[in-house]
């Protein structure tokens, strides 16, 4: 496990965390996610705790209870979000607004 799968999370009612919760032990979730996401953006690791920590966590989160439905295994499903989080652009707006 590396230094960034270490950091908890900080909103454990809501985010990732929370809402993760409804379709996965999130104590197992979380470092998986944390490398994830991690790796995919490159951002510090107190970044990758508060973008999960979010409300953007739980749709990720979402998008993760997604692919189990559809039979994939919590890291396959976790990673299927990554991608797909990853295809996204955002607006200058956005930008400032996060």
């Amino acid at each position: 496990m590396t230094e960034t799968a270490k950091l908890a999370s900080n909103n454990e009612a809501w985010g990732f965390w929370g809402t993760t919760r409804h379709h996965a032990d999130p104590a197992a979730a979380w470092p998986i996610a944390m490398q994830a996401v991690g790796e995919a953006t490159g951002c510090p690791d107190a970044g990758v705790r508060d973008f999960l920590d979010s409300r953007y966590g739980r749709h990720f989160a979402d998008d993760v209870a997604n692919g189990l439905f559809k039979g994939l295994s919590l890291p396959q499903a976790i990673e299927a979000a990554v991608e797909r989080w990853m295809t996204w652009t955002i607006d200058r707006r956005t930008a400032r607004e996060t």
